[in-house]
Formats: C-alpha cells, sequence, structure tokens
C-alpha cells in the first residue's frame, strides 16, 4: 500500500481549516444560541420560580386575610349577639316596669276608686244618720239636749291628763262650752259647778251656741278640745266608715 503523505498533508490540512472555520463561524455561533437559549431557560425558570413564590406568598396573604375576615366576622357576630341580647334585656326590663308600673296604677285607681265610694257611702250615711238624728232629737224633751250630755263631759274633762287639767280655766283664758241650744243660767251653774269640782279650783266660763252640735256639749281650752255632742260621735262614724277596709 503506497501513502501519498502530500496528499494526506492537504487533507488534514483541509481539515484543519475546515474545524477552524467550523469552530469560527459555525460552532461559536451554535454556542452562543445553546448559551441564549439556556440563559432564556434559566430566565424563564427564575421567572417561573419567582411567579410560584409570589403565588405562594400571595395564597399565603389571602389566608391571613381569610383568617382574619373570620376572626372579624366571628368578634362582629359576637358582639351584634351581645348586643341583641342587651337590647332584649332592656326591652324586657322596660316591659316588666311598665307593667308594674301600670299594675300600680290599677291599684292606687282601684284604692282611690275604694275610698272614693266609701266616702260617698259614709257622706249618705252621715247625711242620713243627721236626718235620722234630728227626727229623734225633735221627740225628745228641750232639757235633754244639754242636762243628758253634762256627765260625759265631765267625766271626759276628769280623764285628761293633769298637766292638761293644770292649764285649763285660767282668767286670762277662759274656757268656751258651746252648746246645741242656748243654755238656762240653771244649766250654765251646774257646768260650771262640775268643771270647778273636777279641776279643783274657779274657772273662767264663756258660753256659745252651735246648732250643728245636734245635741251635747263641747269645751275648747288652749290645749284641749272635749266633745260631747250627736256631732262628734257622728264625724267618728262617718270617720270609720271612711277608713275601715
Amino acid at each position: 500500500m503506497h501513502i501519498d503523505w502530500w496528499t494526506l498533508g492537504l487533507q488534514a490540512l483541509n481539515v484543519g481549516v475546515l474545524l477552524w472555520i467550523f469552530s469560527r463561524f459555525l460552532f461559536r455561533p451554535v454556542a452562543d444560541i445553546v448559551r441564549k437559549r439556556q440563559e432564556a431557560a434559566d430566565a424563564v425558570l427564575a421567572q417561573a420560580e419567582a411567579s410560584r413564590t409570589a403565588a405562594l406568598a400571595h395564597e399565603a396573604e389571602v389566608q391571613v386575610n381569610a383568617d382574619r375576615l373570620s376572626a372579624e366576622r366571628g368578634r362582629v357576630m359576637a358582639d351584634a349577639e351581645a348586643q341583641a341580647r342587651a337590647t332584649a334585656e332592656a326591652i324586657l326590663s322596660d316591659a316588666n316596669r311598665d307593667a308594674a308600673r301600670i299594675r300600680a296604677d290599677a291599684e292606687v285607681a282601684t284604692v282611690a276608686l275604694k275610698e272614693a265610694e266609701m266616702t260617698r257611702l259614709a257622706t249618705q250615711a252621715s247625711r242620713l244618720s243627721l236626718e235620722i238624728t234630728r227626727k229623734l232629737l225633735a221627740r225628745l224633751p228641750y232639757e235633754l239636749l244639754v242636762s243628758g250630755f253634762i256627765d260625759g263631759l265631765s267625766e271626759a274633762v276628769a280623764h285628761l291628763p293633769e298637766e292638761t287639767r293644770a292649764g285649763m280655766g285660767n282668767p286670762d283664758q277662759p274656757l268656751i262650752l258651746t252648746a246645741a241650744r242656748p243654755l238656762t243660767d240653771a244649766e250654765r251653774q251646774t257646768c260650771q259647778d262640775v268643771l270647778e269640782r273636777i279641776l279643783g279650783r274657779s274657772v273662767t266660763l264663756t258660753t256659745e251656741t252651735d246648732p250643728s252640735l245636734l245635741a251635747g256639749l263641747e269645751l275648747e281650752a288652749p290645749h284641749a278640745l272635749v266633745r260631747n255632742s250627736f256631732r262628734a260621735d257622728l264625724e267618728r262614724i262617718e270617720a270609720r266608715l271612711i277608713h275601715h277596709d
């Protein structure tokens, strides 16, 4: 086998030139293209990772906001429930207070009506009693309108406290004796004698007439009033009727 070294050398030179040309005009651009593609791919991957990180961060933020909204909703619901409960309790309290006031007003009105009715009945009874008393007194002897009450007057004076009786009948403060009709001289003297005997001293006595007493006597002193008359009896009966439960 014959080897042509010149041909082999030229072919080697051609190969070297081709390799230089390829490396100069083909391999380097291809490498640049590959590098740029790699850089572009890396950029896309980096952007994707950044997007993924941003998405995760956004998701976390959304979750935080959701948790905050849930907590805020719970707080608002709790506040609303508490306010509703307080409002309901206030309304119930107002209703109970109004009901109590209405009951109290009704009770007061009932008591007032009862008292008014009792007053009306007592007034009617008093008027009827006065009318009956007048008719009965018209049948009594004239002297009994006074003489029948002298003993009762003396007993009432005798039962007064000692300090009250001690100040009765002084000359500067005379006793006032009121009768249902004008007293005769004898009746006036009898009354004065009885009073002086009970009080143990002389007394100054003035007399007055008041037909509204119907019958009986009333004695007035600066610190005492002794009533022994039909009018006083009727007033006591009327008072008991009015205040009777």
